[in-house]
């Protein structure tokens, strides 16, 4: 009865699911279910909303797994990255995103464009120093992050293996910068190699090819995910979260703008004014 509950609670309709070819040939009713009945088993990340479940029903919760965070001050974080020494020096919020992630060894960052995501990915990969596999969506990416390594003071090409179309899945380097379209179809063997996963740009990780490689890293205990936007909908959030962890907002592009991250900007909204002869022949053509 309890399963029931939860996989009630944990069922969402998809929006524009009416949409699909497979709701319209009823072989889908629509809906994402979070929670396997038949397993039992609930993304690790979405641990907090079964707590708030179960406390508001006054179940106990039994835990056979270890949930705890690290213990990692700000003060380790900063002798960390002096050992480290990267060619820049980390921005207030990102040093808290870092120590965060850390502690919680699962987490979904937001921090939007140009808030220097890289950098953050950059000092989990040279904390944890342990085979690390990097999902990004496009190929340009997987160069320009190998390249933003590089400016930071790592040795891309010897450490950093790149997967794109036609490249080798296979490697020795302990980093692993890929496409998910590359590696979506590997069996689950070729991912129990890595410790740590680690998807930017992970809004664009609702794709069912992207939640399928989460789901064969079943052993990987450190998960983090960053994207600039999510996109509203509660399923989206959801999946996101229990794949990755927790929401944890990093900056916003107001406080960048303010702190002189960014540049300010002003937008100009031009109306234009037709006269009456010009106006009546759009109207003719039907023009909006």
């Amino acid at each position: 009865g309890i399963m029931m509950e939860l996989s009630d609670v944990f069922t969402f309709t998809v929006p524009g699911a009416q949409f699909s070819p497979a709701y319209r040939n009823k072989f889908w009713d629509g809906k994402i279910r979070l929670l396997n009945v038949m397993t039992g088993l609930i993304y690790a990340g979405l641990l907090g909303y079964v707590e708030d479940f179960c406390e508001k029903r006054k179940y106990e919760i039994e835990y056979i797994s270890d949930f705890s965070t690290e213990e990692f001050s700000i003060k380790e974080a900063k002798e960390f990255i002096a050992r480290v020494k990267p060619t820049l020096e980390p921005r207030d919020y990102q040093l808290d995103a870092f120590v965060h992630a850390v502690r919680e060894r699962r987490a979904l960052l937001l921090s939007p464009t140009a808030s220097g995501k890289s950098f953050i990915i950059y000092l989990l990969v040279r904390y944890y120093a342990k085979r690390t596999l990097i999902i990004v969506p496009t190929t340009s990416l997987v160069s320009q992050l190998a390249s933003d390594f590089a400016d930071y003071g790592f040795v891309s090409d010897r450490f950093v293996h790149r997967i794109f179309a036609g490249q080798d899945k296979q490697t020795d380097k302990p980093i692993t910068i890929s496409t998910w379209q590359s590696i979506y179809k590997m069996p689950k063997e070729y991912f129990k190699q890595f410790d740590v996963v680690i998807g930017d740009e992970a809004h664009l990780f609702k794709a069912k090819s992207l939640t399928s490689i989460l789901t064969k890293l079943s052993d990987c205990k450190y998960r983090f995910g960053f994207t600039g936007t999510l996109d509203g909908s509660n399923t989206h959030k959801l999946v996101l979260e229990g794949l990755f962890g927790p929401v944890r907002k990093v900056t916003t592009t107001a406080e960048l703008i303010e702190q002189n991250h960014l540049s300010k900007f002003m937008i100009k909204c031009i109306v234009l004014r037709y006269q009456d002869a010009e106006r009546q022949l759009v109207s003719k053509m039907d023009y909006q």
